[in-house]
């Protein structure tokens, strides 16, 4: 609005008096100042005030003071004396008149005909009459603006354009909107006023006369304002106006700003206002422009972004005009560029020979104060170029490439600055055009490569330059642009869209000049380790460049050794772990196995040494690299070495084929340094920095399960919980630190004075159950070691317990170690003398070797639960052992024979399908052993059945005693259960009922996890005498029924007998329809039987699996029918074979189509006794007796025990 220049503003000094009504200030203005602010100062001397208090009082006469030497003050007096409330009726009156008009300007009611213009009808009027005047242009002016539909216009209008009547006319204006603010609401006035010629001046009059508006007057512009402000006439008067109220208000300017933004209208005027505003303190690191325009285009708000980077683009396609706001803003930028400049650097150009003295003399660089301000700049331009789409001059080229080239001190703001000037020649390699600057850049870049290490070291930062040189040096090499384009990205941060093809210039300057990928891994491996490297370090780190080189196998390529920067950077990790450390280890691992090439299969990396894996899991793991100080390595550390070692055995035992074809076997780590690794302690800590370590805690967990699942059993991780829970945890609070701590000797005196210590014994062993499990490690080999001496009878219960509980504890953090311990120690005495100890391997190799102990540990509960847990745990080892020497073994000797059988046909040439089934041979016949053991230590001894230890005595009681009990000297079931009620309760409390539990539980959980194994024994057979325990305390041998009719096929008589003995006290356990269906089967299977045996093995079929029988009935009554009748076969077919000898077998086949027919009649009503006894028969006639007349009487006793049973259950 230059119509308005020549003419005196308020200025901020009399605004701010205004607004704080400081009648002082006032008093001070110059009366060309005073003048602006009258109708103001008059209303408020005339009007009577809300304010009564005496200091107001003092003030309004000092204003009427003021007042009484102005002239102007008496025509604001006559304006203020009219009737204001007729006049507002007679503009509402001509609003609705112009309203059903359309608009037209036809009568007046306001103003009658004008006989002159309307300056001079002005000049003539009275005051009522200039307010009509003033008030009918004014309401004219606004209603065109309501039906303009935001189109802008200028109306001219003679009495706003007036040189001579502007203080006259402003006073009316400002009269008029003070006393009839509904009439005449100030945002809508102040929009009428951008229409008109000096429309800024009146606006600010306006304002400044109504002080408490400024705020919403501004809003009120903002949100009508336009998108694109430069765009229009309309948008740049609105941002001139806006700009001359903040210059009135400066104090408000920013608030103003940020309107603007949140509005996303007139984005020049934000700028306008930043260029405008005057901090008090002056920021020297960053100015107020480059803050603003940077948090425009890198802030988090999309929308805001995107309205901004509109304002740039648009503005660029018009001429270049100095009044615009943009080109203000770019003109500021570069004189900032400018003066941060080094002084050799700040003009337009560098020749051959100022180069070549600036490289030999001092050079000139960057000022220390200057670089957080450059750093600033030059990501300001990235956004402008990048985002916005700004398209520099030669001017501003020719300086962002003098300041990018320049050289800053070595502090972490210089290191800064120097990425991301290095990316911003990435992203806009079009900066560099001619040759003098390509040379220029290349010098810089060759300056860069020769002080990274000293401003590494002078900075004192981890992530330096060095490392982002060298890793787009490999990108480049290996053609990976989008690599290098997310990098630039990354370290510049905003999005970019580069195009691949930009980067050629760069990809050949780099690849062909300055780093060759021979340069790139020789430099590589020289870069120091990052000390303490964590998640916490950002930036580009040396182990981002040794990653990248390791995939490209440019090392390996090349001949470079790398192992020791690994090893040295694993050794220097703390937590929380960087992200880039497992990614590393894989990939070092792939190098080490995988040749570079075919054609060279000996290029590839050396692995970690076994003595410098050793060096970090020993306590004082000093080094040879000058660390012999440090005492120990950090739990990262030594988690990584874990996670590398096990990685390694898993990728090995992967890639054998592969390593196969190529004849190269690398070399495995030995059992020995495995054995010395507390793996289980690492990983239970691991568990509780979960959240450090990121994956790594998982890893290991995947790696154990696979290769050491023994270490992750389901009762081992429930055990944890019992000893890292909330109680324990409590209970070691109670430990206080001046408690009394023992020694292991004072232990080891305690167990070899048993059993006369024991009341110490047991006072140090509840001592140690409050330390946590790794505190009781130093115990571990006291606590083993005499083990052997309490299996003593005279040892009480509660140490045997409280030594399981330790055992358990000890077992969550060194559970090899203390097994191979717990092993040696509980061998029997005669192979202690030998000395014979055995290994970690040897245990793998033979588990059975655990079950090869004293025998009182069979008697012992809770020794014996250790010795389960053991087994249990080797099984697994032996299992996942026998696979990998699989795995390890079978390409390589498949490789060898097939080398071999060149030419030979008939050969075999799958040996491994062999070699796999005997190892699942082996594995079966060793869970089949180990079972098969197990079931006999649950035998009774001879000793224990003098006793009365009876292992029927369980399913005896769950089945409940049975009526009808059998002559003395019987033989029978009847006989057999009348000896069992004999039998003494108390072996149900014995030890061998605890061992037999414990070893239930552990068939149970094998049969679960392999049902074969239960197959396999079944298969093979165990004492009948235990089929009541295994039935009744093993829940999973329900399975059975599934494999049953397969045993009963099989040839061998013996295994169809175990069939139906294991049959009937199935079905008595498990009364299910499935064992109803097997039921029926065995049935007629005997059926069968009975035609084609011979008299002999008749007799041994049928008397043991006869008593089977009852329990068949027992358990489901419709299967009775079937009984009886095979019952009578059999009979017959006995009855015949003697039928020629002199035995009275006739009556007997009668009784039994007696027992048949009519069962109930059998006993005599009430349980009396039977109508139809059986002849008393003493064991010694029986015994001599024909086997078919055994036979007969089995049968039909068996007929007494089926009716017996079933009357007793109705």
């Amino acid at each position: 609005m230059a119509d308005s220049a020549g003419l005196q503003f308020v200025s901020p000094y009399a605004f701010e008096a205004m607004q704080k009504v400081d009648v002082v200030r006032l008093a001070a203005l110059s009366d060309p100042e005073l003048r602006l602010l009258l109708p103001c100062l008059v209303r408020m001397a005339l009007c009577a005030p809300a304010d009564q208090s005496q200091t107001w009082a003092q003030d309004k006469k000092l204003i009427l003071r003021l007042l009484s030497g102005v002239e102007a003050v008496n025509s604001i007096v006559a304006l203020l004396s009219v009737d204001f409330h007729a006049l507002e009726q007679d503009a509402r009156k001509e609003q609705q008149l112009r309203h059903k008009a359309g608009g037209s300007n036809g009568e007046s009611i306001l103003v009658s005909q004008l006989q002159h213009g309307l300056t001079l009808e002005f000049e003539h009027s009275d005051p009522l009459r200039r307010l009509r005047l003033t008030l009918s242009e004014l309401l004219a002016i606004m209603n065109k603006v309501a039906d303009s539909n935001g189109e802008f216009f200028l109306k001219s209008s003679e009495l706003f354009e007036s040189p001579v009547y502007l203080e006259e006319v402003a006073d009316v204006l400002c009269i008029l909107q003070a006393e009839l603010p509904s009439l005449l609401p100030i945002v809508d006035v102040a929009e009428a006023l951008l229409h008109v010629r000096n429309g800024d001046w009146f606006l600010c009059l306006l304002v400044a006369n109504v002080p408490d508006s400024f705020n919403e007057v501004c809003r009120g512009l903002i949100k009508n304002g336009e998108r694109q402000d430069e765009e229009s006439v309309g948008g740049r008067r609105r941002t001139e106006a806006l700009r001359q109220l903040c210059q009135m208000n400066p104090s408000q300017a920013l608030n103003i700003r940020a309107m603007v933004v949140e509005e996303c209208h007139l984005p020049g005027l934000g700028v306008a206002l930043t260029l405008d505003y005057k901090p008090d303190t002056a920021d020297e690191a960053v100015s107020p422009l480059v803050s603003y325009v940077s948090g425009l285009l890198l802030g988090t708000n999309g929308k805001v972004r995107t309205w901004f980077s509109m304002f740039i683009r648009n503005g660029q396609q018009r001429k270049r005009e100095s009044s615009s706001v943009l080109w203000q803003m770019r003109r500021q930028l570069l004189l900032e560029l400018v003066a941060i400049l080094p002084r050799s650097r700040s003009t337009h150009g560098l020749n051959d020979s100022d180069m070549e003295e600036e490289g030999s003399s001092g050079y000139s660089g960057l000022r220390e104060e200057h670089v957080v301000k450059a750093s600033a700049l030059l990501r300001l331009y990235c956004a402008l170029m990048g985002i916005a789409g700004l398209r520099p001059t030669d001017e501003e080229a020719e300086q962002l490439l003098q300041l990018m080239t320049s050289r800053p001190p070595a502090t972490p703001a210089g290191v800064r600055f120097v990425s991301l000037s290095f990316c911003k020649l990435l992203a806009f390699p079009t900066l560099v055009s001619t040759p003098e600057q390509e040379q220029l850049m290349v010098m810089w870049l060759s300056w860069m490569i020769k002080e990274e290490e000293y401003f590494e070291s002078a900075a004192g930062v981890s992530a330096s330059f060095g490392e982002m040189l060298l890793l787009v040096a490999m990108y480049f090499h290996s053609n990976q642009l989008s690599s290098i384009i997310e990098l630039v990205c990354s370290t510049l941060g905003m999005k970019i869209a580069i195009k691949p093809s930009s980067l050629s210039k760069m990809k050949t300057i780099f690849t062909q000049e300055i780093f060759t990928e021979q340069v790139v891994t020789a430099h590589a491996v020289r870069v120091a380790v990052t000390n303490n490297l964590s998640a916490n370090i950002t930036g580009f780190l040396p182990i981002h460049c040794i990653y990248q080189l390791l995939r490209s196998r440019a090392f390996t390529k090349h001949k470079v050794s790398i192992k020791d920067w690994i090893y040295r950077q694993l050794c220097e990790t703390t937590t929380p772990i960087h992200t880039q450390l497992l990614p590393l280890i894989d990939a070092y691992i792939n190098s080490i196995l995988t040749p570079a090439s075919k054609a060279n299969p000996e290029a590839t990396n050396q692995p970690i040494t076994e003595q410098e894996i050793l060096n970090v899991f020993q306590s004082s793991a000093g080094g040879e690299g000058g660390r012999g100080g440090r005492l120990r390595y950090t739990i990262t550390t030594q988690l990584l070495i874990l996670y590398y070692i096990l990685s390694y055995e898993e990728n090995l035992l992967a890639s054998t084929k592969q390593l196969a074809l190529m004849q190269k076997k690398p070399k495995s780590y030995s059992a020995a340094l495995m054995d010395q690794i507390p793996i289980k302690y690492l990983v239970t800590q691991a568990q509780g920095l979960q959240q450090e370590l990121g994956g790594l805690h998982s890893a290991l967990l995947r790696l154990l399960a696979t290769n050491y699942p023994h270490l992750c059993l389901v009762e081992d991780w429930v055990c944890e919980e019992e000893v890292t829970g909330t109680l324990p945890l409590l209970r070691r609070m109670m430990l206080t630190s001046n408690t009394c701590r023992y020694t292991q000797s004072q232990l080891h005196q305690a167990f070899q004075k048993l059993p006369s210590s024991s009341p110490r014994l047991m006072r140090i062993l509840e001592h140690l159950t409050l330390l946590s499990p790794g505190d009781l490690i130093p115990y571990s080999e006291a606590l083993t070691a005499s083990m052997g001496l309490l299996l003593e009878p005279a040892v009480p219960r509660r140490i045997l317990q409280t030594l399981n509980k330790l055992w358990m504890g000890l077992n969550t953090v060194m559970p090899r170690r203390l097994w191979v311990m717990t092993v040696n120690a509980l061998q029997p005495s005669g192979k202690l003398l030998r000395q014979q100890k055995y290994s970690q391997n040897d245990l793998m190799v033979d588990p059975l070797i655990v079950l090869r102990c004293d025998q009182r540990v069979y008697r012992c509960p809770p020794m014996m639960d250790i010795v389960l847990h053991m087994l249990n745990g080797y099984l697994l080892a032996s299992k996942a052992y026998l696979h990998c020497h699989l795995k390890e073994t079978a390409d390589f000797d498949r490789q060898t024979q097939t080398v071999s059988n060149l030419g030979l046909p008939g050969q075999p040439d799958t040996p491994e399908v062999t070699r796999e089934e005997l190892k699942n041979a082996l594995l079966s016949a060793q869970d089949s052993a180990a079972v098969q053991i197990l079931l006999e230590v649950c035998l009774p001894t001879s000793e224990e059945q003098q006793l009365g230890a009876n292992t029927e005595s369980l399913l005896r009681s769950m089945r409940g005693p049975l009526p009808g009990k059998a002559k003395t000297g019987c033989v029978g079931p009847g006989a057999r259960r009348g000896g069992e009620e004999a039998e003494p309760e108390a072996g149900l409390l014995s030890d061998l009922r605890e061992v037999q539990c414990l070893i239930c539980c552990l068939l149970h959980q094998m049969f679960i996890a392999d049902p074969n194994i239960a197959k396999l024994v079944h298969f093979q057979g165990y004492p009948q005498a235990l089929l009541p325990l295994t039935v009744a305390g093993i829940p999973s041998i329900h399975i059975c029924l599934d494999f049953i009719p397969e045993l009963l096929a099989q040839p061998q008589l013996e295994k169809q007998i175990f069939a139906i003995q294991l049959l009937s006290y199935l079905c008595t356990q498990y009364a299910l329809p499935k064992s109803l269906s097997v039921a029926r089967l065995a049935i007629s299977v005997m059926g069968t039987l009975l035609t084609v045996l011979t008299r002999a093995k008749r007799f041994s079929f049928f008397m043991p699996t006869l008593p089977c029988l009852v329990a068949f009935c027992q358990a489901f009554p419709p299967l009775y029918d079937d009984v009886a009748a095979l019952l009578v076969q059999v009979g017959q077919v006995c009855a015949s074979d003697v039928a020629t000898k002199a035995r009275d077998i006739d009556p007997l086949i009668a009784r039994l189509q007696y027992l048949k027919e009519k069962p109930q009649e059998v006993l005599a009503p009430g349980g009396g006794s039977s109508k139809l006894s059986l002849p008393q028969r003493t064991a010694e006639e029986l015994g001599g007796a024909d086997p078919d007349v055994q036979l007969c009487y089995r049968v039909e006793a068996t007929f007494m025990d089926i009716i017996g049973s079933s009357l007793h259950g109705l």
